[in-house]
């Protein structure tokens, strides 16, 4: 189990839209200012997916918001970051992201112990219309028994 990070920023809308069938984490290469963003929280994943060109894993769409105290030295928000990942993970995503329905979403953004940013990506199978309607029903049923739960 990983130690909770103060810096934890969610996809809410992967896992509404997927299901995640593995998932790994990678490093991520980011500008001084960018990291200082992260710790701030001023960062989203939302819109954002993962691909490979060359052997490498890539990230786009993620939205890193520009420093607030960075000069004219600050980062463009919306960037394409290099994801940093073994050889054999990168090979084994690209042979299953080929996969019809399969694509690879970022799900986390965190800072580990060693306060390098990290990001949570998975593999991951589209769902259908009916999937995403039972998930919503089993969302909203959690809620109506921690509802009965707290009132008694």
């Amino acid at each position: 189990m990983r130690r909770k990070s103060p810096v934890q920023i969610r996809n809410k809308k992967a896992s509404f839209e997927y299901f995640f069938v593995d998932t790994f984490t990678a490093g991520i290469v980011l500008t001084g200012t960018e990291i200082k963003s992260i710790r701030a929280g001023k960062a989203s994943l939302v819109d954002s997916f993962c691909f490979i060109n060359k052997g490498e894993m890539w990230i786009q769409g993620m939205n890193i918001s520009p420093y607030f105290y960075g000069s004219f030295a600050n980062h463009e928000a919306k960037r394409l970051r290099k994801l940093l990942l073994n050889r054999r993970e990168i090979k084994r995503l690209e042979e299953d992201s080929k996969n019809p329905g399969f694509t690879i979403v970022p799900t986390l953004i965190f800072i580990d112990k060693n306060g390098r940013a990290k990001v949570d990506i998975a593999l991951a199978r589209g769902k259908k219309e009916y999937d995403k309607r039972q998930t919503i029903k089993e969302k909203e049923d959690r809620r109506e028994i921690d509802r009965a739960i707290k009132h008694y």
